[in-house]
């Protein structure tokens, strides 16, 4: 799917827009679903450094984890009272610990969230570090995936009022309001 440069999320919060994309629901496809894949695609965006190895466990971890991710995007999409169900926060607990997650003091003043851990293991953790962050500018709940079950394509809503609901309204916007037009006006069934 192409994603105009308006839905893309701000600064480092990108990739964890890209990495939940690299399952297409609509198209069944996925990019990370092999150790190869995921290792590269990992490298690509830089969280990892080159020739790094992933295994089957470590491709079973950042699907748990890009799901997590997913299920949390769905529900910033939602209704305000619903949250993001708690396996979700579990996952990424999970993946904080697989990373042994901790603050780094730097000489000028910050105190970065980062991974102890090396591999793939750190390169997730990198995400999840992404998201804490995120969290703590408050942008992350702008981070949401489209309202359509068979996209759920993340984008970052720009909206002023936090109102946008789809990845796209030409297609997926389109196709709701359509829906919701047939649904209306169908004829009362007899």
């Amino acid at each position: 799917m192409v994603m105009s440069k308006r839905r893309q999320a701000p600064g480092e919060l990108e990739r964890v827009r890209q990495f939940v994309n690299t399952r297409e629901i609509g198209h069944v496809s996925d990019r990370i679903d092999e150790p190869r894949a995921l290792a590269a695609w990992l490298e690509r965006q830089e969280l990892a450094p080159p020739g790094i190895r992933a295994t089957r466990a470590d491709v079973t971890h950042a699907v748990a984890l890009r799901e997590a991710l997913r299920a949390m995007l769905v529900a910033h999409n939602a209704s305000p009272q619903e949250s993001a169900p708690k396996e979700a926060w579990r996952a990424l607990d999970e993946a904080a610990r697989r990373a042994q997650m901790r603050l780094r003091f730097t000489d000028d003043g910050r105190a970065p969230l980062a991974p102890g851990a090396g591999g793939v293991n750190g390169a997730l953790g990198r995400l999840v570090a992404i998201v804490h962050d995120s969290i703590a500018q408050g942008t992350w709940s702008r981070l949401k995936a489209c309202r359509e079950h068979d996209c759920e394509w993340a984008f970052y809503d720009h909206t002023k009022n936090r109102s946008g609901a789809w990845c796209s309204m030409q297609v997926c916007g389109n196709r709701a309001k359509a829906r919701a037009f047939r649904e209306r006006h169908a004829a009362p069934a007899s």
